[in-house]
């Protein structure tokens, strides 16, 4: 007995059935075949093409697979022309949903591969291609998503027209999120800081990790991530450390008012020739500034050539151990807080025993 079901015996639908299994089947084998052996010669080679090779192809979509399946196995049927065109519509999808991950894969691998590459040489092109690289994301499934509204039938010049009158509206409401959409871009293009870079945004310190289309993230000196809105750093004032060429280094010490004039004079000399005898180091200035409230203060000024902060503070401890040896062999000694009280008695007037205990 031949039964017939939807214009087809259930033969037929044994075939179709076990044509669309089978190959699927057979592509998840082959898919992995593949793969491990690309990824195996991506080993013995030195470029990177192999490897973006073998990732492309993990990134084939079980859906992807599936879809190609049916239409194989509905290749064995006899259907109405309506469902061979819904299932051409659905096979269509699934190509353009597949090339929007594949591209999306080599956008991402292009991104990652230069971000290696230049990110010790060039830290502002990197921003710049990770920027680059969110567009080319959002210009491709913008222009996959038309493709695919197309194919279903829909009218996408209408569509686009209805849209750019829609997004005024959008806009308007999302003021705030645009606005630091802009601010990323003009991070982007401007470069006041890149990844990478130590800064100071009002008091807040640390290095830049992340510059995002909302976002800049910050790594504090504490550990904690600080994270800003984009539209907000544009309005701060920014310090940026990591292009500072030299490190301008200024510093004070006083001496107690009993030190003569002759070790006065001496201090800013040798203060000088310490300062000198480190590397690294140009020297400005030595001067005796001021009478403090109880000291003789001392203001010296010098430069480190490299900005780097630990290097910084090794030529300071050097140069504050120097100077503490040899005002130990002048007999200089530095101030500390103290206070002398002086009580004058009038002529004639014998002193109280207060008076005398003060």
């Amino acid at each position: 007995m031949n039964i017939v079901f939807y214009n087809n015996s259930l033969l037929t639908w044994a075939y179709g059935i076990g044509a669309m299994i089978l190959s699927y089947i057979i592509m998840r084998i082959v898919k992995g075949i593949v793969h491990h052996r690309i990824l195996a010669m991506s080993k013995k080679t030195g470029t990177d093409v192999d490897n973006l090779i073998a990732e492309l192809i993990k990134k084939i979509h079980f859906l992807f697979l599936a879809v190609l399946s049916v239409y194989i196995g509905f290749y064995f049927l006899n259907i109405p022309d309506k469902v061979q065109n819904v299932i051409e519509k659905l096979v269509i999808l699934a190509i353009l949903m597949q090339t929007a991950i594949w591209g999306n894969g080599v956008i991402h691998y292009w991104v990652e591969h230069y971000k290696k590459k230049r990110m010790t040489e060039d830290a502002a092109s990197v921003t710049t291609f990770s920027a680059i690289g969110l567009i080319l994301r959002i210009v491709l499934w913008s222009f996959l998503l038309l493709l695919a509204l197309h194919n279903l039938g829909m009218n996408v010049n209408a569509l686009v027209a209805g849209l750019g009158v829609g997004g005024i509206a959008v806009a308007l409401a999302l003021q705030n999120i645009l606005g630091d959409l802009f601010a990323s871009l003009s991070i982007v293009l401007d470069k006041p800081f890149v990844i990478g870079d130590f800064i100071i945004i009002d008091n807040y310190p640390g290095t830049v990790e992340h510059i995002g289309l909302k976002t800049t993230r910050i790594r504090s000196l504490s550990g904690e991530q600080l994270v800003f809105a984009n539209s907000d750093l544009l309005k701060s004032r920014i310090r940026n450390y990591k292009r500072m060429f030299e490190r301008r280094v200024v510093f004070s010490l006083g001496v107690i008012y009993q030190t003569s004039l002759e070790k006065l004079s001496m201090i800013p000399k040798m203060i000088r020739k310490i300062i000198e005898s480190q590397e690294q180091v140009r020297f400005d200035r030595a001067h005796f500034k001021e009478y403090g409230d109880f000291s003789l203060n001392f203001e010296i000024v010098y430069w480190v050539k490299k900005p780097d902060y630990i290097v910084y503070m090794d030529i300071q401890q050097a140069i504050n151990l120097e100077i503490y040896r040899q005002f130990a062999e002048q007999g200089i000694e530095f101030a500390y807080p103290t206070q002398v009280v002086y009580v004058a008695r009038e002529k004639g007037q014998e002193s109280s025993p207060a008076q005398e205990k003060m």
